[in-house]
């Protein structure tokens, strides 16, 4: 799922235009296990390889449009910056190749609970990298996860590797991506033309392997396909705009919608199995999430 949580620089006060951005991005990231279920049958890879390829031409229409194609000039002749991209660009294709498989396996918990572990492991990163300061709530939010993953794991027989796998890779990412000095369409633009050359290469394979199901005589495959571009780019986009319109507060806690819809939707209509361990490990890390946001809020009203 590629989500930007780039926070805002506004800290003033939130826009209504900012809002339905942001709703509409995140409610868009919500529903993707709906598609990634119908995409199921297609193997992980093919799918990725048509997120970038479709994406390329969508990210780079929006950008002509409005008229902000210089950073992407300017970030091509630049080898620190193309190397950076590199790596943030295996990154999230690592988390996105996770994530689909992870739905097609019947395994959308194990996603949502990476998502609600990550903004956690965020900032133990920040800790850990950067040397921020972690408050106590911070700490105490930081070992309720643990706690967690750690029944998990005595529960499974295993570490549930799908959740950590969509946070590790998820949170580096974040983390990497904060050092390009690109817009996040930009950033997203440049990520996705990387990729576009092994994903050519891939989808051509395919082809002519017999693999591939773009083009292969069932004409939902290859629409359904052709529009993993849009289900891509546009939410990226919105975000990016609405984020740009709302208090860092706002943000912070709306970042919890798409795996909230993700946890009920592998549970209501993907009727996966929730039972009493993992019911007390979602209590602890939701726990978690309500001391790490409301400290956070304690000390921005300050």
């Amino acid at each position: 799922m590629a989500l930007d949580k780039t926070l805002p620089a506004q800290e003033g006060g939130d826009s209504a235009r900012g809002f339905a951005f942001a709703l509409s991005a995140y409610l868009l990231w919500g529903f993707l296990p709906l598609y990634m279920k119908a995409v199921a049958h297609i193997s992980p890879i093919e799918v990725i390889v048509h997120r970038v390829i479709w994406s390329v031409p969508i990210a780079a229409a929006v950008l002509i449009a409005l008229g902000r194609t210089t950073e992407i000039r300017a970030a091509l002749k630049n080898p620190k910056m193309l190397a950076m991209a590199s790596l943030t660009a295996a990154l999230i294709s690592i988390n996105w190749g996770v994530y689909i498989w992870s739905i097609g396996a019947g395994r959308a918990l194990d996603a949502a609970l990476g998502y609600f572990i990550n903004p956690l492991f965020s900032i133990f990163l920040g800790a850990v990298l950067l040397k921020e300061k972690l408050y106590p709530a911070q700490i105490a939010a930081i070992v309720l996860v643990a706690l967690a993953v750690a029944i998990l794991t005595w529960h499974a027989g295993s570490l549930p590797w799908v959740s950590i796998v969509l946070t590790v890779s998820w949170g580096f990412y974040a983390f990497f991506r904060k050092t390009l000095p690109i817009g996040a369409t930009q950033g997203f633009l440049l990520e996705v033309m990387l990729l576009s050359i092994p994903a050519v290469l891939v989808m051509a394979w395919l082809g002519f392997s017999g693999q591939a199901h773009f083009m292969a005589g069932n004409a939902t495959d290859t629409w359904l396909l052709v529009a993993s571009g849009l289900i891509t780019a546009v939410p990226l986009i919105l975000y990016g705009n609405g984020a740009k319109l709302l208090r860092l507060s706002t943000i912070g806690i709306m970042q919890y919608i798409a795996p909230t819809m993700i946890f009920l939707i592998a549970i209501f209509i993907f009727k996966e199995p929730f039972d009493m361990v993992r019911m007390a490990a979602f209590a602890m890390i939701w726990l978690a999430l309500a001391i790490y946001t409301g400290s956070s809020l304690l000390r921005l009203k300050r």
